[in-house]
């Protein structure tokens, strides 16, 4: 059953400083339409430009994640965007009155809040996951970052951070799912070492800074004077650190905020993709840099696939996997029997879909009748091999299967896209499209062979239990 595309019923509104600019600033969420994504918008400027979150229109990472089109710039768009990504919200348009976002309490946890007010509603569109078929690795040997995907049924993140800092020392944090992210991640703060803090006060930056929205970590024992300073900056009179520390002795969320924020920023980062992934990314000693080029990385992969699709050019499946079932099983769920099985070995099957394999070979039946000079695979036979592949999926529901039968319903959408000869190995591949009710079965499926599609088809049967010799009148029996 495909994932539907969510946006939010009505528009909500927050205010707040920049971080580093420190003007006040205006973001409205607002609904959007299926296919959308995330666009932010420039109400303050004269032609209210738009701005792809696009990996690819990234122009700075110093000290946030900066985004640019149409002559227009967002800056620190990351807690924006992973509180998004964390709610499972697909399609918005982010509404600001300034440059940068509002800092809020230097995480997401705000954002969240306020996205749960405008009510998160499931539209009519399929989700488009990015699902990955093989390992993808990122590094900079310079500031010592390694990222790595690899394939997985969700969206996980595991991040390791270690800065060399006694304070912070080597942290993890994981999210194993994105149903963890308002609890375990959206809280957690952004994080700055106090020799970072003076650098950027020096240059003039985080204006919006706070203690209430950043932890400072303090790695040396600071002077009394330098403790005045902090306190005339931050107009905080009771500032103060006991030794090494956080600086005012802010109380963590979490023993390892620090990490948790950084997966947090990754979440956001990787929003730059531009579509909802199956995916799981390690990362150690991340930062926006490495993220965006890791996206950018995620973007290409996204484009070949697309182009190979375009040509009809697929992974080819691994055949050599040890099959669920061979066709010994397959003869106890299914009562078809040669000449008029066409399914030979079962890979795979879950909760919403299957995979089937049926090898074509010269000494079928029907190859003496059909273009025997030039055998093709018969297209209507295809269509059953699908359907027998969906038709063990049904029974596979049942804890009786052999008492019952599947009969087709209906067949639409079917496309033939090469032809299949003697010496093919065709991969059915099936998934629901909508939950099995009263018996009724519909898929989608899509046949293989090595890299080449070659026909998809959208089917709906009818899963009934037989007694005796009773047959349904309704419909036609696979």
């Amino acid at each position: 059953m495909a994932d539907k595309q969510r946006t939010i019923q009505h528009p909500v509104t927050v205010s707040g400083v920049g971080l580093h600019t420190g003007a006040m600033v205006t973001l409205t969420f607002q609904p959007a339409p299926p296919n959308h994504w995330y666009k932010f918008q420039r109400v303050d400027l004269p032609e209210k430009p738009t701005i792809d979150a696009d990996a690819d229109l990234v122009t700075d990472t110093s000290r946030g994640t900066t985004i640019e089109q149409n002559g227009a710039k967002v800056h620190t768009t990351e807690h924006v965007l992973a509180a998004l990504v964390g709610l499972g919200i697909d399609n918005c348009l982010i509404q600001v009155t300034g440059a940068e976002m509002p800092i809020l309490d230097g995480s997401s946890i705000r954002y969240i809040e306020l996205l749960e007010q405008a009510v998160i509603v499931e539209q009519d569109a399929d989700r488009d996951y990015f699902e990955l078929s093989q390992n993808l690795t990122y590094e900079d040997p310079v500031k010592k970052v390694e990222m790595l995907a690899v394939p997985q049924d969700d969206f996980r993140v595991t991040v390791m951070v270690d800065y060399g800092s006694e304070v912070l020392g080597t942290q993890h944090a994981s999210m194993y799912h994105l149903g963890e992210f308002k609890k375990e991640i959206a809280p957690c703060r952004t994080f700055v070492f106090l020799r970072e803090l003076e650098a950027l006060l020096q240059h003039n930056l985080i204006k919006g800074g706070d203690l209430d929205n950043a932890i400072v970590l303090v790695d040396s024992e600071l002077p009394k004077e330098k403790l005045d300073y902090l306190r005339k900056v931050f107009n905080k009179p009771d500032v103060e650190v006991k030794g090494r520390g956080v600086l005012n002795n802010t109380k963590l969320h979490f023993y390892n905020e620090p990490a948790r924020h950084k997966l947090l920023d990754i979440v956001g980062d990787l929003a730059l993709v531009g579509k909802p992934m199956k995916i799981h990314i390690l990362a150690a000693r991340p930062g926006h840099a490495g993220n965006v080029s890791f996206a950018k990385k995620i973007k290409e992969m996204i484009r070949e696939d697309a182009m190979r699709k375009k040509k009809n050019i697929y992974e080819p499946y691994n055949l050599n996997k040890t099959p669920l079932y061979d066709v010994n099983q397959i003869q106890k769920i299914l009562p078809h029997r040669q000449p008029f099985l066409f399914v030979d070995k079962i890979m795979e099957i879950n909760e919403d879909g299957i995979v089937g394999i049926k090898n074509v070979s010269m000494n079928e039946d029907f190859f003496r009748g059909h273009f025997p000079d030039a055998p093709v695979f018969p297209g209507v036979l295809q269509i059953e091999a699908m359907a027998q592949v969906g038709g063990i999926f049904a029974l596979s529901k049942v804890p009786d299967p052999e008492n019952y039968l599947t009969y087709f319903m209906s067949i639409d959408k079917v496309k033939f896209k090469n032809q299949v000869i003697p010496g093919d190995t065709i991969v059915f591949k099936l998934s629901l499209l909508t939950p099995i009710r009263r018996g009724i079965v519909h898929m989608r499926g899509e046949a293989f062979v090595r890299e080449k599609q070659v026909m998809e088809a959208e089917m709906m049967a009818l899963l009934s239990k037989v007694k005796g010799k009773e047959v349904k009148q309704s419909a036609v029996a696979i």
